[in-house]
């Protein structure tokens, strides 16, 4: 029941996973592994998410400490899930899309980190949750990164 129930929630939150692959991977292949990889130190965890914070959130935690830690490990990553469906948005042109990961992959871990939570619509005291920063540092970073990211798309 527990693996129904853990496989049923990556599912339902597979597109954070996959954004946060698309911002710390640059192939596909590396994508697919950092998806997996992440998905089993989901699993591993999964036993110890008490629900006291949001699924979504716990999601992020877990999937960015790994896109930056395995980031530094050398070596494989583990494959363990089952494939899953890929997951596409159809939200913005796909030239916009690129043209904001490429602009993504320009900054640092940490930034990239912080703007996908802002760009998913957490708010400060949420993204400041999740990383362990003060909400008020989440605003002055989340400020100077928007201003970063405007320099690199202008150019």
């Amino acid at each position: 029941m527990e693996q129904t129930a853990f496989l049923k929630t990556i599912s339902d939150h597979q597109k954070i996973i996959h954004k946060v692959c698309r911002m710390y991977r640059n192939t596909d292949e590396d994508r697919k592994d950092l998806f997996q990889e992440i998905v089993f130190q989901l699993w591993r965890s999964y036993p110890g998410f008490k629900g006291e914070s949001k699924v979504s959130s716990w999601i992020y935690r877990i999937a960015l400490n790994t896109a930056i830690s395995v980031f530094r490990k050398p070596g494989p990553l583990i494959n363990y899930t089952e494939s899953l469906p890929d997951y596409s948005e159809n939200e913005v042109s796909k030239d916009q899309e690129e043209a904001m990961f490429v602009a993504l992959k320009k900054l640092s871990e940490s930034e990239r980190a912080l703007i996908a939570l802002f760009l998913e619509d957490y708010s400060y005291q949420e993204i400041a949750a999740i990383t362990g920063i003060t909400e008020n540092y989440v605003g002055v970073k989340i400020s100077r990164i928007k201003e970063k990211l405007k320099t690199i798309l202008i150019k």
